[in-house]
């Protein structure tokens, strides 16, 4: 358990630690390619000439930049998902513990931050895409969150002036906790499916990962583990609608033939107006 005056962040058991999501965005990248051989059969003795391309799926650093605390840069236009993972900070209570409303926010390309997210962890769906926008390339994107408790707000910590209280994290990252995370005693369940065995960041070939504290500055005390709040944003291109297309051909073409019997039609009745001179 960690503190801040009254304030704790502890395990978040009421999450269950094995999502349809967490399954998805974990899968490893697959490479697709073709193979072709010519000729297709050849008598003994000789050999075809083969072609074949091999596709390899790009990862999130050929697609954004990260720079500074976790500001992301995209290299070109992308679609841009967000999903909250879990809101950690919690308060004593004579039951226990209670779960203290966080906040979190979002800046696009300087235009101010708006929030995408405000509750506890009760309210938290990690299947859930609480913010897509199309970004293009070049938009500054940043992330920012705080807590709210006894009718004051927390500070607030954001992927600009951070100073550590906000990471972001890729495939194969290490957090940077002074205990290893996979040994933490107050790891939350919400964070578990994302790191492997040996306690590196477990994600999607295009997601980032971020890890919010909260409750500490001093990232040498027990109480220091990025867990306060957590977010996944996961970049993909935009896929042409390929039905769409087909129903714009299919319109033109009908368009098309309107148009063609309509002439002809004006001029069957000019013919039939000659003949009755």
């Amino acid at each position: 358990m960690k503190f801040i005056h009254s304030l704790a962040a502890t395990g978040l058991a009421l999450l269950v630690s094995t999502s349809p999501l967490s399954a998805q965005e974990q899968s490893p990248p697959i490479p697709v390619g073709s193979l072709s051989a010519f000729p297709t059969i050849v008598q003994t003795g000789t050999h075809p000439t083969l072609t074949w391309s091999v596709t390899i799926p790009e990862a999130v650093e050929d697609i954004v930049d990260i720079e500074g605390p976790g500001t992301i840069v995209p290299k070109r236009d992308v679609i841009m998902d967000v999903r909250i993972l879990g809101a950690g900070v919690t308060a004593n209570s004579y039951s226990g513990f209670t779960f203290v409303p966080t906040e979190c926010q979002i800046n696009v390309d300087g235009g101010g931050y708006s929030p995408i997210f405000y509750g506890t962890n009760n309210d938290v769906n990690p299947n859930e895409i609480v913010y897509t926008k199309t970004v293009e390339e070049g938009e500054e994107v940043n992330f920012g969150s705080r807590y709210y408790y006894n009718y004051s707000w927390g500070p607030w910590y954001s992927t600009t002036n951070s100073n550590g209280n906000v990471v972001a994290l890729r495939n194969g990252d290490t957090p940077p906790t002074t205990t290893p995370m996979q040994y933490a005693p107050t790891i939350e369940s919400f964070i578990r499916p994302y790191l492997s065995e040996d306690g590196k960041i477990k994600i999607g070939p295009r997601d980032v990962l971020y890890l919010m504290e909260l409750t500490h500055t001093n990232p040498n005390h027990s109480g220091f583990d990025l867990q306060d709040m957590a977010l996944l944003v996961t970049f993909y291109d935009q896929v042409a609608d390929e039905s769409s297309s087909e129903a714009d051909s299919s319109e033109s073409e009908a368009s098309s033939e309107d148009n063609n019997s309509n002439a002809q039609n004006r001029k069957k009745r000019r013919k039939r107006g000659r003949r009755r001179r």
